[in-house]
């Protein structure tokens, strides 16, 4: 497995340097997470299902990841930025 970072850089006008967040989502591809920005509070989600199917048996293995934080102060929803 390689190991995937979600960096969530937020700016604002009281922060022009930013601040940064690593959020490690490793076992995720980048098509499995979403970010909502919402109210003041971000969430991280993470959710993926590998079925593997030998023929003779069949089995199923479900991850799901979730984090929620509130912006720090000064920080509005629009400022927010993140990459994959």
């Amino acid at each position: 497995c390689r190991s995937k970072r979600l960096c969530r850089l937020l700016t604002s006008c009281c922060n022009p340097c930013g601040d940064l967040a690593l959020i490690d989502v490793k076992g995720f591809d980048p098509k499995d997470i979403t970010v909502t920005v919402k109210d003041g509070k971000v969430t991280v989600s993470a959710e993926r299902k590998v079925e593997c199917n030998t023929g003779v048996t069949r089995t199923s293995n479900y991850k799901k990841f979730i984090k929620e934080f509130c912006l720090p102060p000064g920080v509005h929803d629009k400022e927010v930025t993140y990459s994959v």
